[in-house]
């Protein structure tokens, strides 16, 4: 009986989700375009995705970001910016995690999503993975980026695991190659509650606080190409060891 009445809720609340969504890029579009239409303005765009979409998203859905950092963003650094993926709120606590003005590189799918996918091609880097040319034009639009002084923030699991038992799913290369390549800090953030919260299971998730741990830098600078797989299982391992412990507690 609680189930049925607790259904209903579910349905307008994941309603509420993509409501939230669209509101804010409705209500600020005009300047969003603006903002976009320029590389040297994004760190406007940045500001507004970050303060007035992220937050609207995460404090309407009834979620309190909590972030605790064992090292800090140096600001007008450029840094690779990587987290655990289980979540589409991920994209919005990355946002309220950094202050620091940072691009996403993902899949191109995400382009199809109305208005944001409009935005979304505009300032993000879009990949596809299954064609080598597409990967290897991120890395010079990355460069690009991070000559501008932008962050890069990169997924590095490659998307959220289709099994929701998977805590922690392999990591590809992509985000590792480049920290070396460009000598960026790799800053591992565990995202600890975010697939409690609000997993990809439609009937699933509760309001509360979503903890960010922002774990102490990895630098690169001395690094070459040869270190890459041992850095990104040093990486992971780190995350995987908070995600072990926050899962028991």
């Amino acid at each position: 009986m609680r189930k049925l009445f607790q259904y209903p809720l579910y349905v307008f609340w994941r309603l509420w989700f993509y409501i939230l969504i669209a509101l804010p890029i409705i209500v600020c579009f005009p300047f969003l375009l603006l903002f976009s239409s320029r590389e040297q303005w994004y760190p406007y765009f940045f500001w507004i995705a970050r303060n007035f979409w992220a937050k609207t998203i995460l404090y309407g859905m009834g979620f309190y970001p909590r972030i605790t950092e064992e090292q800090q963003l140096d600001k007008g650094k450029s840094y690779m910016l990587i987290a655990n993926h289980s979540s589409m709120t991920d994209i919005m606590l990355m946002l309220v995690a950094s202050k620091n003005p940072f691009v996403f590189v993902g899949k191109k799918e995400l382009a199809k999503f109305p208005l944001f996918g409009f935005f979304y091609k505009r300032v993000c880097i879009m990949v596809d993975r299954s064609s080598a040319r597409s990967r290897s034009a991120v890395y010079l639009r990355a460069k690009k980026r991070l000559d501008s002084g932008l962050s890069i923030c990169i997924f590095p699991e490659g998307g959220v695991p289709d099994d929701e038992d998977i805590l922690l799913d392999t990591f590809k290369d992509g985000a590792f190659r480049l920290a070396i390549e460009y000598g960026i800090p790799i800053v591992p953030m565990s995202f600890l509650d975010n697939k409690r919260r609000f997993s990809y299971r439609f009937f699933s998730g509760s309001m509360g606080r979503m903890r960010v741990y922002i774990h102490r830098f990895f630098e690169t600078a001395h690094l070459d190409s040869k270190d890459k797989e041992e850095l990104k299982n040093e990486v992971r391992s780190v995350l995987l060891k908070k995600l072990q412990k926050t899962n028991k507690t």
